[in-house]
């Protein structure tokens, strides 16, 4: 088999066999994977790793004998493989999984939820394509272009229409899309805002309830204040606005101010919350007072709707494929001519307080 025809061998830890068996049947049905073999501790999983190293791992945080976070610390010393960590929707095992991505990890998803015919496709279809985003991590071997899902476009959530802010007026708005990395990217950048900044609005790919302990942890560190959106929040200077998982969130207007619509709505792109929903928003309500950055993360969502704030008069950048950890989101704006600037991570702060 040539390397470009290669399956991603998946290796799925977890202490629950139920689990371990639910994701199996999931990432087999994708002809791109290959379930290499499951274990229920990280003792069972480095005794397999030692036989067969697989592309991929699937990890649990809360486990017997040894917990996913001192397994991966291990793994990121001795052995760096990309893991995915896999969290049950609590408080705590999000600030855990919070915690994995410092430690190394790729991204963070929720545990797979088998209640409804819906959310049993969503799953299936969020833990595919986290897996196959996970294979393509920097410093790991790329792969050729995969196989994905239909998906759909920010036309499910809110139809395209002409800007209704076409003038300037002194607010301004900064729209901001993230994936995987982004939660560290995020970080850098949030930290360099001065307190005087414009208003912030983020979306970044994470599960719900994850989202709000993003939030928190980065108001913890951030001169500005940083928190989970609720619906009806403003958007103003020196506050940031974190769009809650599984929700898409929307720039709305009302006379000179702005504020957050948080709604239900179908994955766009494959994610909710998604950026091409949150941007298209944004080219709509804010037009030239709005300024838009897209950085790192696998796909395409934000794309599209960051040339429509382009196109709107708003100044945007992209983040540069150096600083990526998988440089998707900001290739393909790119390749649309959606961005004014390509810039590394540490001067995307800057760009938003002062676009040059």
């Amino acid at each position: 088999m040539s390397l470009e025809n290669k399956k991603i061998r998946v290796l799925i830890v977890d202490d629950s066999a139920v689990v371990r068996q639910t994701m199996s049947s999931i990432l087999q049905t994708d002809p791109d994977i290959e379930v290499m073999g499951t274990a229920g501790d990280p003792y069972i999983a480095a005794k397999r790793i030692q036989m067969e190293v697989p592309d991929v791992i699937t990890l649990d945080v809360e486990m017997p004998r040894m917990d996913g976070i001192t397994f991966l610390r291990k793994i990121m010393t001795q052995h760096p493989i990309p893991v995915l960590i896999i969290s049950s929707l609590t408080e705590e095992g999000s600030q855990t999984a919070l915690k994995a991505l410092e430690y190394g990890a790729v991204d963070v998803i929720a545990k797979p939820r088998m209640d409804t015919k819906e959310f049993i496709e969503e799953s299936r279809i969020r833990l595919i394509d986290a897996v196959k985003t996970a294979s393509r991590a920097k410093l790991f071997p790329k792969r050729s272009v995969l196989r994905v899902e239909p998906k759909l476009s920010a036309d499910a959530v809110i139809p395209k229409a002409p800007t209704l802010s076409m003038i300037k007026t002194t607010d301004v708005v900064v729209a901001v899309g993230a994936s995987t990395g982004g939660t560290e990217a995020l970080r850098v950048f949030l930290e360099a805002l001065p307190a005087d900044c414009p208003g912030v609005v983020i979306v970044q790919h994470m599960p719900e309830n994850f989202t709000r302990s993003f939030a928190n942890r980065l108001n913890d560190l951030c001169t500005i204040n940083v928190k989970e959106a609720q619906n009806g929040d403003a958007v103003i200077p020196g506050h940031a606005l974190i769009a809650p998982g599984n929700k898409h969130m929307l720039l709305k207007r009302s006379g000179a101010k702005y504020y957050v619509e948080v709604k239900e709505g179908p994955l766009v792109n494959r994610h909710r919350p998604s950026v091409d929903v949150l941007f298209r928003s944004t080219a709509r309500y804010a037009g030239a007072n709005a300024i838009g950055i897209i950085m790192t993360g696998m796909g395409d969502d934000g794309a599209k709707g960051l040339l429509e704030m382009r196109e709107a008069g708003a100044k945007t950048a992209a983040q540069n494929e150096e600083t990526c950890v998988v440089y998707g989101m900001p290739k393909e704006a790119v390749k649309l001519g959606a961005a004014d600037q390509v810039l590394p991570l540490e001067k995307l702060a800057q760009f938003a307080v002062k676009p040059f």
